[in-house]
Parts: structure tokens; sequence; C-alpha cells
């Protein structure tokens, strides 16, 4: 008679771990219908933070379209995906970040990353942006955004981060688990496959940004060169 229940116990059981588990964990960016109806020509599963990354690049127009899909470390958090033209972690990432504002709605801003020290403020980036707008359901943000870049531009480094808070208006710091941490790799924009990042993908990617955006190019002090896990324990870090 044990043996009778045996099975639909087991068949609760799996239906119950189902639930548990949240679509970004459960998805990967090939089965995701995304809510602005668009069709990217790639897309990536990221290697960290349940994240998932689609994008479509225009060589002609220079202009590269985005979805940028991850949970907030906590509801009332943040996600940030980033270019960064001179690196592979934080510092000089160009980058948009989602958050829902005092007024309750989703926005999305830029901020150029030039230091670890806080507040990190709203900023100007140096690719253009021509819309970008951000959704928030399923424990979930999707971040959508046509970036122009500078020309020639065919691999770039990126970075992707989520935070737990933001206290008015400003980005509280990260966790900074492995997962934090290790947040940051390669795209290839015409063939559309990523890596983690590595230096070979780091100084092919500053050339891509010569000419128009060099100008722009901050420069960086020996103490903003070090890694992110240099700064590991750094209360300062967002």
């Amino acid at each position: 008679m044990a043996s009778s229940f045996a099975k639909p116990l087991l068949i609760l059981s799996a239906l119950l771990l189902s639930l548990l588990i949240s679509p970004s964990q459960s998805a990967t960016c090939s089965s995701q219908t995304l809510s602005n109806n668009k069709l990217y020509a790639h897309c990536n599963d990221l290697p960290s933070l349940d994240s998932y990354l689609h994008y479509s690049y225009d060589p002609v127009q220079s202009t590269l379209s985005v979805a940028f899909i991850a949970p907030p470390a906590k509801p009332n958090g943040w996600i940030a995906w980033a270019i960064n033209p001179t690196g592979s972690g934080m510092l000089g990432a160009q980058s948009l970040i989602a958050f829902r504002n005092s007024a309750g709605q989703m926005t999305v801003k830029t901020y150029n990353i030039t230091s670890y020290a806080p507040p990190i403020k709203e900023s100007k980036v140096w690719f253009s942006v021509k819309d970008a707008t951000a959704e928030y359901s399923g424990n979930v943000i999707r971040l959508f955004a046509t970036l122009v870049l500078p020309e020639e531009a065919t691999s770039l480094n990126h970075v992707w981060q989520v935070g737990a808070s933001v206290t008015n208006g400003v980005l509280d710091k990260h966790y900074f688990s492995p997962a934090n941490l290790n947040a940051k790799g390669s795209l290839d924009l015409l063939s559309g496959s990523s890596s983690s990042s590595d230096s070979r993908v780091k100084k092919k990617n500053v050339s891509f940004f010569r000419g128009r955006a060099q100008s722009a190019r901050p420069r960086l002090t020996h103490a903003q060169t070090e890694s992110d896990a240099d700064v590991h324990n750094q209360h300062v870090r967002v």
C-alpha cells in the first residue's frame, strides 16, 4: 500500500521543487521571451549572478542593442551592465544601471566608474545611449538599451553586477562573493561568442575605442588600476 503513494508523492515533490526555482535560474537565454518583442541576433547565459545577455550589433550604424536580464540581490536592488574600454573590471566601466526610483518607477541611468570612492554619481559615458528602459517582474529586472559605439568595434570587455538596495537614489554597495567578483568577460559582437576576461581581448579592446572616444578616456591613477579582488574588503566599493 505504501508503494501506491510513492509515485504521487514523488510527482508532488518534483512540482514543489520546480516552483522554488526562479525563472532566472531555470531558463536559458534561448528559451526566454522578451516583453519588448524584439529579436536579438545573439544571446549568452552569463557565467555568474544568474544573468543573461541578448544583443545585436549593426556594424554599418555602429549600434549595439542589448537586453540584460538579472535578479537583483534583493527586490529593491539594482542591476548593472557595462562596457569597459580600458580594462576588465569595474574601474573604467561605462555602465547602464537599472533600479526603482523614488517614485517607484523603473529607471536606467549611466555611470562612468572612475573611482571606488562613494558616492558613485550619474554621469555621461563614452557611448551614446539612443534609448534605455527597464522593467521588473518575477523577481528579475530586464534592462533594454540601444547604444552607439565607436567605429571599428568588433569585440569588447563587459562587466555586470547586481546590488541589494538603493538609498535616496544612490546605489548601495554590492556583495563581494566570488560570483560578484567574477562577473566580467568579453564579447565578440560579430560571432556572438563570449569568454572570461583575458589579456589578449583586453589589449584588442582598447584599440577598438580609439578615435572619437580616445580623447574622452579618463586617466586612472595608480591606486585605481588595482583589480576588483584587491578591494574586496574596502567598504567604499559600490
